[in-house]
Parts: C-alpha cells; sequence; structure tokens
C-alpha cells in the first residue's frame, strides 16, 4: 500500500516537473519569436541598420589585427586595444556624427596628451616631494576649467564629447606619469592608436554606404511638411461631413502631424551631424543647415494649431451642422489652398527646385481668409446660441491661423532656396533665349515671391 502511494507521488511529482518545464521551454520560444519578429521589424523599417551592424563589425574586426599579428602588436603592445575602444565609441550611424566624434576624439587626445607631458615635465622639476602636489593642482584646474566648458551650449552642442575625452586622457597621461617615466612614449601610443581607430571608422563609414545626416535632415523636413499637408486636405472633408467613400481618409493620416511636434531633438542632432560632413551629392560645402531649425519651428508652429484643431475634429459636443454649414466654404477653401502650398512646398525641397508653385495657393487661402472675416463682422449667425457658435468660431479662427503659418514656412523654404542655391526649373528653357533674360526672369519671379509672402 505504501509502495503505490509513493508510486503515485513519484508519478504526480513527475508530471509536475514536465508541465514546468514544458512551460518554461514555450516561454523561451515565445521570447525569442518575439525577439525574431522586433529584429525583422526594424530591419524592414530601416534596412541601413542592417548595413550600418555590418559596417561596425568590419571596423572592429580590421583594428583587432594589430592585437592579433605578433608583428603589429610588437610596435604598440597592450595599448593596441585603444584602437579598438576607438571604434567602438566613435562608430555612428551617420557619416557626421561619426566624423565628428572622431575629430573630437583625435583633437582631445592630442591635446589632453600634450599638455599632460607638459604638466608631468613641469611638476618633475619642482622636486621630489613637491612633484606629487604640482600634478594634484594641474589635474585639478584643468579639469575643472574643461567641465565647466561644458556648460557653455555652443560647445556642448559639438564639441562635449573632445573636452570629455580631454579630460581624460590630461588625467591619464599626468597621473600616469608620477609612477612611469615614459610618459612621451605612453601619450604616442595613444594618439598613435586612437588615429588608426579613428582613420579606419572614417574610412569605411564614408566608402561602403555612407549614411548622411544632412540628406536624413532634408527629407525628414520634406516629410514633415508633407503630413501637415495630408491632415489639412482630410480635416476639412471630416469636420464639414464632405467626404464621400471615394475620397474618405484613413484615420491614421489624420494623426501622422503628431509625430511632427516631437521632433525638435532629432533635428537639433542631424543638424550638429551635418555640420561635420564634407561635400556629398546635392548638398555644398558649408550648406546652411542651420535654416532647416528655422523651417522646423514654423512647421512645429502650425502642428500645435493642427492640434488644437484635432481637439475639435475628436471631441464629443460636436457644433450642430447647420452652424458649421456657414463657415463650410471659406474654411474648406483655406485647408485645401494651404494643403496644397504646403505639398508643392515639400515637392521644392525634395527636388531642391526653386518653383514658387505654393505661391498662388497662398494667395488663395489669405483670400479666403479675409472673405471670412469680413463674413464674420456681419450679422452671420442670427437667432443662435452662443455656445453652439464659439466651436464653430475657434475653428475658423484656427484655420486663418494655419494659413499665416502656411506663409510663415513658405518663407522660411524660399529663405533656404536663396541660401542654398537651389535650381531653377525654368532656368534650361530661357537659357535659349540668353543668359540676360534668365537673370531678369529670375529677378522678377524672386521680387514677386517676396511681395506675396509680405502682404
Amino acid at each position: 500500500m505504501a509502495s503505490s502511494e509513493n508510486q503515485e507521488n513519484v508519478k504526480g511529482y513527475s508530471k509536475s516537473a514536465w508541465s514546468w518545464g514544458k512551460g518554461y521551454f514555450e516561454k523561451i520560444v515565445n521570447v525569442v519569436i518575439c525577439v525574431a519578429k522586433d529584429a525583422k521589424k526594424l530591419g524592414e523599417e530601416d534596412p541601413r541598420r542592417i548595413v550600418h551592424s555590418f559596417k561596425v563589425g568590419l571596423a572592429i574586426t580590421l583594428v583587432s589585427l594589430f592585437y592579433y599579428f605578433d608583428f603589429l602588436y610588437e610596435g604598440f603592445g597592450v595599448a593596441a586595444m585603444w584602437a579598438v575602444m576607438t571604434v567602438v565609441v566613435v562608430f555612428e550611424f551617420s557619416v557626421g556624427a561619426t566624423l565628428g566624434k572622431g575629430v573630437n576624439r583625435g583633437i582631445a587626445t592630442l591635446l589632453g596628451g600634450a599638455l599632460g607631458v607638459a604638466a608631468h615635465r613641469l611638476a618633475s622639476l619642482t622636486g621630489e616631494n613637491a612633484e606629487s602636489i604640482m600634478l594634484g593642482l594641474s589635474v585639478f584646474c584643468i579639469s575643472a576649467l574643461a567641465t565647466f566648458l561644458r556648460f557653455f551650449p555652443k560647445l556642448k552642442a559639438r564639441y562635449d564629447y573632445g573636452l570629455l575625452i580631454f579630460i581624460l586622457t590630461f588625467s591619464l597621461i599626468s597621473v600616469s606619469g608620477y609612477r612611469d617615466d615614459e610618459v612621451i612614449e605612453m601619450a604616442h601610443k595613444r594618439l598613435s592608436t586612437v588615429m588608426i581607430g579613428g582613420s579606419a571608422t572614417a574610412l569605411i563609414c564614408i566608402f561602403i554606404c555612407p549614411i548622411w545626416a544632412g540628406e536624413d535632415l532634408h527629407n525628414l523636413t520634406a516629410t514633415n511638411i508633407e503630413k501637415l499637408a495630408i491632415f489639412l486636405e482630410g480635416f476639412g472633408q471630416e469636420y464639414f461631413e464632405t467626404r464621400d467613400d471615394k475620397h474618405k481618409m484613413n484615420k491614421a493620416s489624420l494623426d501622422g502631424y503628431v509625430s511632427v511636434l516631437n521632433v525638435k531633438g532629432t533635428e537639433e542632432m542631424l543638424v550638429n551631424s551635418a555640420k561635420w560632413e564634407p561635400r556629398h551629392g546635392r548638398f555644398r560645402y558649408r550648406h546652411p543647415w542651420g535654416q532647416y531649425l528655422k523651417v522646423g519651428r514654423s512647421i512645429r508652429e502650425c502642428a500645435y494649431r493642427m492640434d488644437a484643431l484635432n481637439g475639435y475634429l475628436n471631441s464629443e459636443m460636436q457644433t450642430p451642422l447647420e452652424i458649421r454649414t456657414k463657415v463650410k466654404e471659406p474654411c474648406t477653401k483655406m485647408s485645401s489652398e494651404c494643403s496644397c502650398a504646403l505639398r508643392e512646398l515639400a515637392k521644392e525641397l525634395k527636388t531642391m527646385t526653386r518653383a514658387m508653385s505654393a505661391d498662388p495657393h497662398i494667395r488663395k487661402a489669405k483670400t479666403a481668409a479675409k472673405n471670412l472675416k469680413s463674413s464674420l463682422q456681419t450679422s452671420l449667425w442670427p437667432d443662435t446660441d452662443l455656445l453652439d457658435i464659439i466651436p464653430a468660431a475657434t475653428v475658423a479662427s484656427l484655420i486663418v491661423e494655419i494659413v499665416s503659418c502656411t506663409i510663415k514656412i513658405a518663407d522660411s523654404v524660399h529663405e533656404l532656396a536663396c541660401l542654398s542655391k537651389f535650381k531653377n526649373p525654368d532656368a534650361a528653357i530661357s537659357n535659349e533665349k540668353g543668359q540676360g533674360k534668365v537673370a531678369v526672369a529670375s529677378d522678377i519671379q524672386e521680387s514677386h515671391s517676396v511681395n506675396v509672402i509680405v502682404e
């Protein structure tokens, strides 16, 4: 009887252990499947991530040869590992970010090493007893000064990493020199290995499937303008209920403007990286990258107005349709014309041309805004509850503000086109009639566009 009970207990324990092991194995399988799906999604969203991963692996492998081969290792010794570390910390996704970090690290290592050697030499002249005190004072003063410089906004934006490496290199060289007399050789090996790692990183990053931060910034700006155009195109149909089955807008496309509100940090990062990049593609040396920040500010200003409009679109308390109908024509005219203008501006950015095709749409939107203002001053809503009027009037006012924001976006894009020297699409046709006529036509067109914006 007791043996049968023992057997049943063993079987029970075996079943529970099997069920536990099976459940644990299924959890591991599910985790692996989820990770594989996430990896596939990341690769599909931007295949350049896969290419970047291979490039980093290639750079580290090449630099590691200094550690694998004896004839290379004899020249640098353990210091060869600094080359590998340089690749790991310097290699970024874009060319500009990589060059920025590489230049910062190279110059900071040079200056930090030179200053560390100088501090060691000066401290050694004071005698053995005072040497440690002088080294401590020099480390304190230089480190404190360099750390304070990191708080300056302009220095922090472009040289923060360099200042950090400067502090590290100076401290290592000066402090290590107190116990090791071969301080110059130490600084030389450190600088050489950093230069080797940085050079290998820069060459692989530039010449093997380069990823340009400037091009990403340019495309991001054009895409953000398109997102605003898509919202305005669908807002009139949704709010005034003029849509049909053929032109029904997707809700996700209407919410695309939301991503524009949170790109300020990305734009600033791309601008700082793009300033380090050499001339490439359609972008000249000293391209006005800072102007993209001005365009971005105008885009976000417009997107905030759209966010307020979207609140009325999704509000549970909707204005009666008969009240909305009274402002439907000018509001839909303004939203559609601003949408067309923004699409043309995005097209000009993508093609880098000065077509000025957005100006006619802006003029029509301004005319519709003037008509709306004049109609609001008349008795448009007699015998109507004020609480029903306010939402419709607020929506109309927001659309008028969007017209002003569209003008600002056009102004900043035209300024960018002028500074970047975008090509004129009509230049080839006009060139056949003479270079003089081309210049005159271009001047007339520029002055006409300025008048449109200033009105």
